[in-house]
């Protein structure tokens, strides 16, 4: 340990805390790396698995990059989720809003958290030769601040792939519903419709179209229309697709007209739409201001004042020569 730590001192310019912060960063980085391959190991040679393989007389599938990473990972899972219920729950919860809804989404997802809390402090350790001007102190600070934006990146990325896809299934939304509504009206059942309203949008809204093709799944596969629709719109998380699902279920429940309810529905829909065109254009003179004030209005008076000022400044100078 004291050989190490010499040679690490050595290679940050004596400076003993950034040395042992260095070391115990290397010794954590080695020990997830071991962990790491021990768990390919095993994964790849086990032995039952193999025996299985041979006995359904058939070869192995490869499986897919986060498939395979995920077999890889899967002794370390324990350790990777947290105990909290909640948190786990809230997520899960955000991994599906984001479209991620595989079993294995929630550990690799924290793997890949953890695995930034150790790469950018190591990453910032590994840079620091080429500045020696750095004290240990401010080393310390640099590794302590890339952990905790290791930690901040992936939740980061989560909320804005979550907004992105809810922004792409909003904007396919009322497409979607107008063609619900004339197929409805054409004599289509509920399922038919769904399915064909979504092979229609697989071209332009996919998000929706496979959303819509796994709600019409569930149905054939047995699961009750109300239970699939509340599927659906636990899995998107829109205001407006929880609406038309609660719309949906009252009207499954109480045996009315589904064309009547999507047509009074959409109307609504229409009303709603307007309305919120009508508020942000009326915010827009209010966002104006600041670029207006920030951008426009010093260019205008450079340009306006800027020749006077000029001149006024020649003229003084020429009185201060006299």
């Amino acid at each position: 340990m004291n050989a190490s730590l010499s040679i690490v001192q050595s290679y940050l310019g004596h400076e003993p805390l950034a040395a042992l912060g260095f070391v115990i960063l290397i010794g954590v980085a080695v020990f997830a790396l071991s962990m790491g391959v021990s768990a390919f190991v095993v994964v790849v040679a086990d032995p039952v698995r193999r025996r299985l393989v041979r006995l359904g007389g058939g070869e192995e599938r490869p499986l897919s990059p986060s498939a395979s990473i995920a077999d890889t990972l899967r002794p370390l899972f324990p350790y990777l989720i947290p105990s909290k219920e909640r948190e786990r729950s809230r997520v899960s919860q955000l991994l599906t809003y984001a479209g991620l809804r595989s079993p294995t989404a929630l550990p690799l997802y924290y793997a890949t958290r953890v695995l930034f809390m150790l790469a950018l402090p190591l990453s910032v350790f590994l840079a620091s030769p080429f500045f020696p001007k750095i004290t240990s102190g401010q080393l310390l600070t640099m590794a302590f601040v890339a952990g905790v934006l290791g930690s901040i990146v992936p939740s980061v990325w989560l909320d804005r792939r979550v907004k992105s896809r809810q922004r792409e299934l909003r904007v396919a939304f009322p497409d979607a519903l107008d063609l619900l509504v004339v197929c409805v009206e054409a004599g289509l059942g509920l399922a038919p419709a769904l399915q064909r309203v979504a092979d229609d949008l697989m071209i332009s809204y996919p998000e929706l179209g496979n959303e819509l093709t796994l709600v019409n799944a569930e149905m054939r596969a047995g699961v009750e229309r109300a239970l699939a629709l509340k599927n659906l719109a636990e899995r998107t998380g829109l205001d407006d697709i929880r609406g038309l699902v609660a719309l949906l279920v009252q009207t499954l429940r109480f045996g009315t007209g589904i064309a009547d309810a999507l047509r009074v529905y959409s109307e609504e829909f229409r009303d709603k739409r307007m309305q919120a065109a009508e508020e942000a254009a009326a915010k827009i003179g209010t966002k104006m201001i600041f670029p207006l004030t920030l951008c426009l209005f010093p260019s205008f008076f450079l340009v306006a004042i800027g020749p006077a000022v000029v001149r006024l400044v020649e003229a003084f100078r020429t009185l201060n020569m006299h």
